[in-house]
């Protein structure tokens, strides 16, 4: 949900809420005059030459007159390097301690008056003016930090800004830096890091939204690597797109700038294959959280469901037209006046049974769940907190207060333990309801504002787990926090379940409490193209369960536009309809019989498909590996695939090709290398290349890479057939399945199967410790 019904109300001058959002906005500014100082005069500063050098594990220090540089690498070849005494810890983004410096990288002298660490994976050189350089083994320079540059106060007062410029090969390909919906490939300009609320619904052009990152995948023929800033204050990246044979036949490189508002100059970069590297990178912040088998089904959302006999209306009419689903979610309009853990008795009097209900169906209610709380004397959940002295608070000790729907609001303190402990407890109350999943919105945080940032004061205080700071630096972390403490709560409450949550905003290392959806994205074909490139984004960042408002969030989509978004979210990790409250009905009747009947196949497929999008939900926790993958994925050299970006790999064995554009019945498809199979034809195609295939209105293209090995619902004991994909003539293939261990903990077994041609037939076997055996599970083969 977002800020467009408020602002529109501000137009209104005799708006009660309008005026106290006016108030609000002038507060804020007044407190950050007051309690932030004002930036004065600045010295530069850059390391200036080098002057000696100290080996330490894995690396060492490399002292240079006005700057000290501590580099290292770690075991399993990530490579870190902080400035001016910046380690690894404290992080947000890191998942425990970072991992341990590699006993076997050498600290050394270079030829020309710097000092380089040498290892078998990666080989770092500092030069004599502070630049920083990462090579392959074999000495091909994948990155090339220049020397970098502080502003610091002349008074000493106040945190230093720095930038960083970087170089890159002239091929280089930019992904990442969190959810953009200009991407996934991500051109010259300049992207902010703030997690913003865009005031309303957003398209390709905007920026920021409200998940930023600053985590930079880099794709290029030398390799692909990860660069990770670790600094969540506001900041700004500037790319430019390199070019071969510029000036006079010679290379221009690609280039980043990041230029910060403060804090640490730190930064780890990982090197490999694109699946090599999220393999580090989980390792690194943490693996995904599995969400249940029902999350992975559809789930309808709603702001402004009414009450509970229209959630029955709607339970039923999916029922009824045999449409599948798994979960319905409750927005804003069920609390009792947007009070966050209440309920409105006189629309929903026995919640409770009506979750039992639902649950016997096979539906789940999720709730949203937003940060901001009435500041009301009466309120339980503002008393308790009040008492126990959570909210977040302005430099003199007294709450900030804010303006969200329920009216005058305070803040929890995420970033505090104690306070994570307060809120994760208050999910007792919802768990008590009935309520299987949560929603977290509006944790940017925001407050609205007719003007300046929609959120708190920058100098409001945070205590940053005993650090202490203020807004700057806890922003962008405050929705990641806020995950933390729910997540950490609901499995202190059900400890026997894994908890199902998502979330707005958030920041790096997201993925350990959940996954994100693209918030307020705008109905309309551009909105369509938006909603895969965040997804694809952001599983390039380490956070794979994502997805868009299916229709758009705002207006009324046509029923063309409704079955082509509808197609394409049946193929992403979180399948969820979800309008505004004045925005058109997004049930699937609502379009026409046409649509309905296009709609369940989409459903029935995304329902046959659900063993495989439980092996890659468990895939992922174990690789980090993204359910929803560029094309390139597999084949990251090949250029024309980098610049793909209307098709995507789900896992490993499936390429899915969206209609983006209206009145399109065929598309053109770019292949990667290997044999594919149309599904719905059969036909075969080689790669690399091009092929034209149709794409009526009934689906969207789906190809099947050759050998594939594929689980889905099936009539065997387990529920589960293996659906597969003859390899090409001469190869074998293969897939794996990871069986869904239920709503607990228990891990389940990864389960390998080969296939192969043999007698004129396709033969599968399952791989055992021993050699290979029967699958053991029913085979069906395709194509």
């Amino acid at each position: 949900m977002n800020g467009r019904e408020l602002l529109r109300s501000m137009k209104d001058a005799g708006s009660a809420r309008g005026m106290r959002t006016v108030r609000s906005a002038w507060r804020r500014r007044r407190t950050d005059g007051r309690d932030l100082p004002a930036r004065g005069a600045e010295r530069a500063r850059v390391p200036g030459p080098v002057t000696g050098a100290e080996p330490l594990a894995g690396g060492g220090i490399v002292r240079f007159a006005r700057a000290g540089l501590r580099v290292w690498v770690a075991v399993g070849g990530g490579v870190f390097w902080g400035w001016d005494g910046a380690g690894p810890s404290p992080s947000y983004a890191l998942a425990g301690e970072p991992p341990e410096p590699d006993p076997r990288a050498v600290l050394e002298p270079d030829t020309d008056g710097g000092w380089r660490v040498v290892s078998e994976r990666v080989t770092v050189l500092v030069s004599r003016f502070g630049g920083v350089e990462v090579s392959t083994p074999g000495g091909v320079v994948l990155r090339r930090e220049l020397p970098p540059r502080w502003w610091e106060p002349v008074d000493g007062d106040g945190p230093a800004r720095w930038a960083q410029r970087s170089e890159v090969a002239a091929d280089a390909r930019f992904f990442g830096l969190g959810g953009r919906a200009s991407g996934p490939r991500l051109r010259d300009g300049v992207y902010r890091l703030w997690n913003t609320d865009p005031k309303g619904s957003f398209g390709p052009g905007d920026d920021p939204l409200y998940l930023t990152m600053p985590v930079q995948l880099v794709v290029a023929d030398a390799g692909t690597h990860l660069a990770f800033y670790d600094n969540s204050w506001d900041g700004r990246v500037t790319l430019g797109e390199g070019e071969e044979g510029a000036g006079s036949g010679h290379d221009r490189p690609g280039t980043s700038e990041v230029r910060m508002d403060g804090g640490p100059l730190r930064c780890w970069v990982l090197l490999g294959s694109p699946a090599r590297v999220l393999r580090g990178w989980a390792a690194l912040t943490g693996g995904p959280a599995v969400p249940p088998a029902w999350a992975l089904g559809p789930q309808h959302a709603r702001w402004g469901f009414g009450d509970a006999a229209e959630v029955r209306r709607i339970v039923a009419g999916y029922r009824e037209r045999g449409l599948p689903l798994s979960a319905l979610h409750l927005d804003i309009d069920h609390y009792d006046g947007h009070r966050v853990f209440t309920v409105d008795r006189r629309r929903f009097p026995d919640l409770p049974a009506l979750a039992e209900e639902l649950r016997s169906e096979g539906v789940r209610l999720v709730s949203v769940v937003d940060p901001a709380v009435k500041a009301e004397p009466g309120n339980d959940t503002y008393d308790s907190g009040a008492a126990a002295g959570v909210f977040v608070r302005d430099a003199h000790g007294e709450d900030v207060r804010g303006e969200v729907w329920p009216g005058e609001c305070v803040y929890p303190d995420f970033t505090d333990p104690a306070v994570r402990v307060w809120w994760g407890g208050l999910y007792e109350e919802r768990l008590a309801r009935g309520f299987a999943g949560f929603w977290h919105d509006m944790n940017e945080p925001v407050s609205f504002a007719p003007f300046g940032d929609m959120t708190l004061p920058r100098s409001a205080r945070h205590a940053l787990d005993g650090r202490g700071g203020d807004h700057r630096e806890a922003h962008n972390v405050y929705g990641l926090t806020m995950a933390m403490a729910g997540y950490e709560g609901l499995r202190r409450l059900r400890p026997e379940e894994r908890p199902f949550l998502f979330s707005r905003s958030g920041w790096a290392g997201m993925q350990r409490y959940g996954g994100t959806w693209s918030g307020d994205v705008r109905t309309g074909w551009p909105g369509l193209r938006a909603s895969l490139a965040l997804v694809l984004g952001l599983g390039l960042c380490g956070v794979p369960y994502s997805g868009p408002d299916v229709g758009g969030f705002t207006g009324s989509p046509s029923p063309e536009l409704f079955l082509r978004w509808f197609q394409l979210g049946a193929y992403l990790p979180l399948f969820r309809t979800h309008a505004a409250i004045d925005a058109g009905r997004r049930e699937p009747w609502e379009f026409g019989d046409e649509v309905l009947g296009h709609a369940r196949a989409a459903l029935l497929e995304r329902e046959r498909l659900g063993p495989y999008f439980m092996t890659l939900a468990q895939l992922a926790r174990l690789t980090g590996a993204p359910y929803v993958r560029p094309v390139w994925w597999g084949s990251p050299e090949d250029r024309a695939l980098r610049d793909c970006e209307d098709a995507f790999l789900l896992g490993d064995a499936l390429l899915v090709a969206p209609v983006l554009a209206a009145g399109v019945v065929r598309r053109e498809v770019r292949l990667p290398r290997g044999r594919w199979y149309d599904t719905a034809t059969g036909e075969a195609y080689e790669g690399p290349g091009r092929v034209l295939l149709d794409a009526p209105r009934s689906r969207i293209p789906v190809l099947a890479r050759a050998g594939a090995v594929v689980p889905v619902r099936g009539e065997g004991p387990a529920g589960i057939e293996l659906e597969v994909w003859p390899p090409a003539p001469g190869r074998t293939g293969g897939g794996v399945v990871v069986r869904d261990p239920g709503e607990g903990w228990a891990r389940s077994e990864v389960e390998r199967y080969t296939s192969r041609w043999e007698g004129g037939g396709v033969v599968v076997e399952r791989v055992t410790e021993d050699g290979t055996a029967p699958p053991g599970l029913p085979v069906r083969v395709r194509g």
